[in-house]
């Protein structure tokens, strides 16, 4: 499947070729492992501390950095995406899903923190945001919680992306 992936770079030095067909490749993993059926839009912004930071303030009204903000245009519920989604279709025949936000500072640091490569950190990352997009959350520490973090290792381990460094 065809989907736009828009990846921009407010950090220069990171968005290169392979970082892009990376997250790229998480995306359209993401999307397929839910069953999404229908090309879709996602436009992602690798940023900094300072941007992202920013950006939490102005859209959450939190004043303080975090790893990734997802920025969903529509409510789905979570594992059920809608098997017609033609009426949500853009003209050029896209599912415009959302943009997600990243900040590389943050992936360099929490890969380190954890153990693993920043590559795995990236994607996990991607595909956390992209199951927002998708409708999943985690505002608490219940099944909610649960059902995202489980697609998100499944996700994951069906990308062949292992926690180890």
């Amino acid at each position: 499947m065809k989907h736009a992936i828009t990846v921009h770079g407010a950090v220069p030095h990171v968005n290169t070729p392979s970082l892009t067909a990376h997250i790229k490749r998480c995306i359209a993993g993401a999307l397929a492992a839910e069953g999404v059926l229908v090309p879709c839009e996602v436009n992602v912004l690798l940023t900094d501390n300072p941007g992202i930071r920013a950006l939490n303030r102005d859209c959450r009204g939190i004043d303080r950095e975090t790893d990734v903000l997802s920025f969903p245009m529509f409510e789905f519920t979570p594992g059920q995406f809608p098997e017609d989604a033609d009426g949500l279709l853009d003209p050029g025949g896209l599912l415009p899903l959302g943009d997600m936000a990243i900040s590389v500072e943050r992936v360099e640091a929490q890969a380190a923190e954890f153990g693993h490569s920043e590559k795995r950190e990236l994607g996990y990352l991607t595909v956390h945001s992209t199951l927002h997009l998708l409708g999943y959350d985690h505002v608490d520490e219940g099944p909610m919680k649960a059902q995202m973090r489980a697609r998100e290792e499944a996700i994951m381990d069906s990308l062949d992306i292992p926690r180890e460094a």
